[in-house]
């Protein structure tokens, strides 16, 4: 069983489609085509049901999916612990961040990194942070950096590196602006726009709010877009203390204290590249 078969088999399961995975993994229709069936051969069952344009795992195509994410892991693994022996650093170091964090934490750090280690070779992902949990517990990504979990499972590691306080912010002609000293009642009385239900960050604001429960006007997980709309005067946010100014304000809330952790996640049984530990090193340096 060769591996190349594999990772063809991963990207069509993956992506539902004999056309993306070519695109995918830079190859012809025809040749992905090949490659399956001759696993299939190899292995006498047929992987893929064909129905029109249509294709779907058989049972042996869905036993042999977590088998296949296995071994390919197992042999990327091997490559980075033999790479690692020389100790060069130098290489792909793929990661993901959200666009918060890339916007208001990475670049400087980036850019120095860059200048210190220029052999590395960065490809970034921008992405919510719970996908990025996904991935990484799916492999698919080394490591990130992004708003930690307020629970970690117990594959990762998850390394606070950044405190991030949020606090209640309204446009300066907000009817809350001009109350010296809020209620949570009070507060949360008033329309809100804040992040989706299914966000750590979320679910941070939830737990410092309760047994309050907010009066939502709008929902997103941007929070430039939350930061815009609240500005404009559509309503109250939780947001970082960096982001205020520019028209909003910090509201005083009595005994709202509430901060969330931003730092770096990867999986427990992964064995890191040079480059990652360098960047996991150089990041633990910036713990605030």
């Amino acid at each position: 069983m060769e591996f190349a078969s594999l990772n063809t088999f991963l990207a069509v399961a993956e992506s539902g489609s004999f056309s993306l995975a070519a695109e995918r993994l830079f190859l012809t229709q025809p040749a992905v085509s090949k490659r399956i069936a001759a696993l299939e051969s190899d292995l006498g069952q047929a992987l893929f049901d064909r129905i029109g344009h249509q294709i779907r795992l058989t049972e042996a195509g869905r036993t042999l999916l977590p088998r296949a994410r296995a071994m390919l892991d197992a042999l990327a693994d091997t490559r980075r612990t033999l790479a690692n022996l020389d100790g060069h650093i130098a290489g792909p170091l793929h990661f993901a961040t959200s666009h918060h964090i890339g916007l208001h934490r990475l670049a400087p750090l980036l850019r120095h990194f860059h200048q210190t280690y220029p052999e590395v070779e960065l490809a970034i992902d921008f992405l919510a942070s719970e996908e990025a949990i996904r991935r990484i517990q799916h492999g698919e990504l080394e490591l990130a950096v992004i708003t930690l979990p307020p629970q970690a499972p117990p594959q990762l590691i998850c390394t606070p590196i950044w405190n991030d306080p949020l606090e209640p912010a309204v446009a300066r002609d907000h009817p809350l602006a001009s109350i010296h000293s809020l209620t949570l009642e009070t507060l949360t009385s008033h329309p809100a726009i804040l992040p989706e239900p299914d966000t750590y960050t979320r679910e941070v604001i939830d737990q410092a709010l309760a047994p309050n429960k907010a009066n939502v006007l709008m929902q997103t997980n941007y929070l430039e877009t939350i930061k815009m709309l609240v500005t404009v005067g559509l309503g109250w946010s939780l947001l970082p203390s960096r982001m205020l100014g520019e028209g909003l304000i910090a509201l005083p809330v009595e005994g709202l204290h509430l901060t969330r952790p931003l730092g770096i996640a990867r999986h427990r049984g992964h064995t890191l590249s040079n480059a990652a530990a360098a960047f996991i090193q150089w990041l633990e340096q910036e713990q605030t």
